[in-house]
């Protein structure tokens, strides 16, 4: 009874899935289809950072950076050089994953607020570099002018729905990727670390090497997010990798549920449609936004999806209880 619940319960999901992200798209606005775009660039955002927080349990207050500097790599050799998309793909990521090395050294054997307040100062000094290096990045002017790239298919991507479909395909890329590396013996063993880093030292393994590479494939994946944020945007800026934005990444996992990847995109699309939508009715939305935190955080700790897990998981034992009165009446 429970697994069939269970199984009818994902059927659900994922036909709704395919149903709104797929074959709907070419029926809505232009609006909607950009927005949606962008929902699936900070999902995975979220994803990459939800590696960190929800399977290692180490909260960071400077992933936005990463996000930023693989956005800054595709400006400037976009805009600057006239490089093509498989260049600066390659390039942002890998300028974020070699930062990320070299910033790794520093956090890796920290653990908790440590962690957070190290994590939190890497990020202002890439904020400050990307403030303060007029010459390269342009300053809080940021650089504007990046186009749709050409990544050798007869479309154009300046379409927006064609964009979408693109960007699409890279999700579910990052998504099946991050899936794999969460279920491997890999993930498994940092989901030891986020319980008990002291224990998983005891049974030989190398807490800060695991920690230390959480880190480094979580940078890669926000780099990868980066490259799509700023063919999308058209431009970039320090505010794409400032404090509040490190911040609105994490409010992302918490929000749809750390430890899951599907719910921390679930929250990126929920911080997403309210930044986008509700504002454009009032200049109240930030009070809206807060008061859904408030109620996330008083009813639902584990955030929606781990929430909506346990409501289902409730009625799944309430069911096959009723079921066995039922047998033994």
């Amino acid at each position: 009874m429970k697994d069939r619940l269970t199984s009818t319960t994902k059927i659900i999901g994922l036909i709704l899935a395919v149903l709104v992200l797929l074959v709907m798209p070419p029926f809505y606005t232009s609006y909607w289809v950009t927005l949606l775009t962008q929902m699936l660039i900070f999902a995975v955002l979220a994803m990459s950072l939800d590696i960190l927080v929800g399977y290692t349990g180490l909260s960071s207050f400077g992933h936005a950076g990463f996000f930023g500097v693989a956005g800054y790599a595709v400006a400037i050799l976009s805009t600057r050089y006239k490089m093509g998309f498989l260049f600066c793909f390659i390039s942002g990521i890998s300028l974020s994953v070699l930062i990320s090395m070299i910033f790794g050294f520093l956090v890796a054997h920290a653990t908790g607020v440590y962690f957070l307040i190290i994590t939190l100062a890497l990020g202002m000094v890439l904020w400050g570099l990307g403030f303060r290096w007029v010459t390269m990045t342009g300053g809080d002017n940021g650089i504007s002018g990046i186009a749709r790239p050409d990544i050798g298919l007869p479309i154009a991507l300046t379409d927006p729905l064609t964009f979408y479909y693109v960007v699409l395909v890279f999700f579910l890329v990052a998504l099946v990727m991050m899936a794999i590396l969460v279920r491997s013996p890999f993930g498994h063993s940092l989901k030891g670390v986020r319980e008990s880093e002291s224990r998983m030292r005891v049974l030989g393994y190398h807490s800060w090497l695991h920690k230390y590479l959480a880190y480094v494939v979580s940078a890669a994946f926000a780099g990868f997010a980066g490259v799509f944020w700023a063919y999308f945007n058209g431009f970039i800026s320090p505010f794409d990798m400032d404090l509040n934005a490190s911040i609105e990444i994490v409010l992302m996992v918490i929000l749809g549920g750390p430890g899951t990847l599907i719910g921390p995109a679930l929250g990126a699309g929920i911080i997403i449609f309210l930044k986008n939508f509700i504002s454009a009715y009032t200049q109240r939305w930030l009070l809206i936004l807060g008061s859904i935190y408030i109620l996330t955080i008083l009813y639902a700790p584990q955030g929606l999806i781990n929430f909506l897990k346990d409501w289902l998981k409730g009625r799944q034992n309430k069911a096959c209880g009723k079921k066995s009165s039922d047998g033994k009446g």
